[in-house]
C-alpha cells in the first residue's frame, strides 16, 4: 500500500508501535501469547460489563447539571495526569534509553519527521490504554441507541496529543533548565510522581482525617443537591464534547491539536539538539577532578557502590518511587492514628505497612543482585560472595529504614510496644525478602525490572507467601496476641528454611541459568 511505504509517516509510526511492543513483551517467558489472552479475557469482561451499562441507560440521556460536569471534568483530569505520565516517561525513555536517534537523524529521513513520529508514536501509545477499554465499554450503548457517545472517543483522542505535547515541552524545559544528562533522572521520578498522583488524592481522607474529609465531601454532595454548585467556566466542555455536542467537541481537538503541533514542529530543532546531547552524555570524557579515596574494605566499597548505581538509575528510581509512594500514606495514617486509637486498631496498618517495605525491599534487591552488570567479576574476586551479598543487603535495606524510621519512632512516641512490634516486623520481613533475593537470585538486566518476577516464579510465590504472613504476625503482635503471632512466624520460618541455599547451591543454580 502506498499509504505504508518506507520512509512514509505511517510507516514510521507503525514502526514506532511495533517496537513499543517488543520491548513491553520483552522478557516474558510465553512471548506475546500469555499476554495478549490476559488481554482478551479482561476484554471479554468489559464488553459484558458495557453491555449491562447499555441496558442500564437506555432509554436515558446523560443530564447536562452541575454534577455530572464535575465529575466529567475531574475524569478528563485523572485521564489527562495519567496520560502526561506516561508520555513524560517515554519522552525520556524515547530519547535516552533506545539509543538510536543519533543512526536516525544522519540517514536521510528529515529530523522533524523522525521526532514528529516519535512524538506521535507516544500520544499513540498512552491513548491505546484508554481508547480500546472505551470502545468496549461503549459500543454496546453506542448501538442502542448512544451514538453521540462516539464523540468520547475524539475526546480520548485529542487529549492523547494535549498529554504528548505536555511531556514534550516539559522535556525542554527540563533539557534547558538542568542538562540533559540530569532529564532522565528528573523526568522519570516526575512522571512516578504525576503518575501517582491520582492513588494519593484518593487518600484525603486518611491522610487529612475524617471529620476534614466529611466535612469537605458533604459540603460538595450538599452544594450539588441544593444547587450550589457553581463549576468554573468552560468546565462542562469535556461533558458536552463526549455527548457529541459539536462546537466544545471541535474546541478540545483544536486545542490538543495545537498543542502537539507546538511541541513536535516549533520546538522539533531545539528538541532533537538536546537529544543528541543526550545520546552523547553517556560516551563523553569525564571531568577530571580531584581523587576521592577508595572505601576501606570490599564490603564498605560493594554497599557505596550499589548505593550510588540505585541513585543513578533514573527508570529503577520511578518505578520504585511508586512502591514507596503506596508504602507512605499508610504510614503516616498509623502514626497520626497511634495518638489517639488503642494498639489493637493499629495492627492492620503495621501489617500493611510490613508487607510494603518486604516489597520495597525485594524490588531493591533485585537490582542489587540479580541485576548486577559485572557478575563474572565478582565472581572471580578474592572476596568472600557472603561479603558481597550482605553489602548487598545493606544497600537494600537502607532505603527501606530511612523511609519507615519517621513514621515507627512517631508510633513508638505514643503507643511504645505497637511502634515496638510494627519496626520488627517490618524490618524482619524487608530482611527476609532480601535473603530470598539472594538464594534464589537469577542473573537480569536491569531494563527488565517491571518483569522480573516472571523469570523466578518460585522465588516471586515464595516473598509474598513470605511477606504476607510476616505481616500477619505483625499485625497479631500489635494487637497485643503474641501467642498466636507465633504461629504465622514459624510457618513464614519453615518457607524461608524450603527456599534457603548455600553459597555452592547458588553458585551452580547461576552457572545453570548463564548456559541455558
Amino acid at each position: 500500500m502506498a499509504l505504508f511505504k518506507p520512509a512514509s509517516t505511517p510507516w514510521l509510526l507503525v514502526h514506532e508501535l511495533r517496537l513499543t511492543w517488543r520491548g513491553a513483551m520483552s522478557g516474558r517467558k510465553h512471548g506475546a501469547v500469555g499476554s495478549i489472552i490476559a488481554f482478551s479475557v479482561l476484554g471479554v469482561m468489559i464488553l459484558i460489563g458495557g453491555v449491562f451499562l447499555a441496558l442500564g441507560m437506555r432509554g436515558h440521556e446523560v443530564p447536562i447539571q452541575p454534577l455530572s460536569i464535575t465529575i466529567a471534568a475531574l475524569a478528563l483530569a485523572v485521564i489527562l495526569t495519567l496520560m502526561l505520565a506516561s508520555t513524560l516517561a517515554g519522552a525520556a525513555d524515547a530519547l535516552y534509553v533506545r539509543g538510536d536517534l543519533d543512526l536516525l537523524f544522519s540517514s536521510p529521513l528529515s529530523p522533524r519527521k523522525v521526532l514528529f513520529v516519535r512524538a506521535l508514536g507516544l500520544a499513540v501509545s498512552a491513548l491505546l490504554w484508554f481508547l480500546v477499554p472505551a470502545v468496549l465499554l461503549l459500543t454496546p450503548a453506542i448501538v442502542m441507541g448512544h451514538p453521540a457517545w462516539a464523540s468520547l472517543f475524539v475526546v480520548l483522542i485529542a487529549a492523547a496529543l494535549a498529554a504528548a505535547g505536555v511531556g514534550l515541552l516539559l522535556a525542554m524545559v527540563l533539557f534547558a533548565l538542568i542538562g540533559p544528562r540530569r532529564t532522565r533522572t528528573v523526568a522519570q521520578v516526575m512522571a512516578a510522581l504525576i503518575g501517582a498522583a491520582f492513588f494519593l488524592g484518593s487518600q484525603y481522607r486518611n491522610l487529612m482525617g475524617e471529620k476534614a474529609s466529611e466535612s469537605l465531601f458533604a459540603r460538595i454532595a450538599l452544594d450539588a443537591k441544593e444547587g450550589r454548585l457553581r463549576p468554573p467556566p468552560l468546565a462542562d466542555l469535556p461533558l458536552r464534547a463526549a455527548l457529541g455536542e459539536p462546537l466544545p467537541l471541535l474546541a478540545l481537538v483544536a486545542v490538543g491539536t495545537l498543542i502537539f503541533l507546538l511541541a513536535a514542529w516549533t520546538l522539533g530543532r531545539r528538541f532533537a539538539d538536546a537529544a543528541a546531547a543526550t545520546q552523547g552524555a553517556e560516551t563523553r570524557k569525564a571531568a577530571v577532578g580531584p581523587g576521592r579515596a577508595f572505601a576501606a574494605g570490599a564490603f564498605r566499597a560493594t554497599l557505596r557502590k550499589e548505593l550510588r548505581l540505585m541513585g543513578r538509575d533514573a527508570a529503577l528510581l520511578s518505578q520504585v518511587l511508586l512502591r514507596v509512594l503506596y508504602m507512605l500514606p499508610l504510614a503516616l495514617v498509623l502514626a497520626r492514628n497511634a495518638a489517639h486509637q488503642p494498639a489493637w486498631m493499629l495492627a492492620g496498618g503495621a501489617a500493611g505497612v510490613a508487607f510494603l517495605a518486604g516489597q520495597v525491599a525485594g524490588s531493591l534487591i533485585w537490582i542489587t543482585v540479580s541485576a548486577e552488570d559485572t557478575p563474572d567479576l565478582l565472581a572471580l574476586a578474592p572476596t568472600p560472595v557472603s561479603v558481597l551479598n550482605r553489602a548487598k543487603l545493606t544497600a537494600a535495606l537502607i532505603p527501606v529504614g530511612l523511609l519507615l524510621v519517621v513514621p515507627v519512632v512517631v508510633m513508638a512516641w505514643f503507643q511504645p510496644l505497637a511502634g515496638f512490634w510494627t519496626g520488627l516486623g517490618a524490618g524482619l520481613t524487608a530482611w527476609a525478602a532480601g535473603m530470598i533475593g539472594i538464594w534464589r537470585q537469577k542473573p537480569g538486566k536491569r531494563a527488565d525490572f517491571r518483569r522480573r518476577r516472571a523469570s523466578s516464579f518460585l522465588a516471586a510465590l515464595g516473598e509474598l507467601a513470605v511477606t504476607m504472613l510476616l505481616g500477619a504476625a505483625t499485625a497479631l503482635a500489635v494487637a497485643g496476641w503474641l501467642v498466636w503471632a507465633v504461629l504465622p512466624l514459624i510457618v513464614a520460618g519453615a518457607l524461608m528454611m524450603a527456599l534457603r541455599r548455600t553459597e555452592e547451591q547458588i553458585s551452580a543454580a547461576l552457572r545453570a541459568a548463564a548456559m541455558a
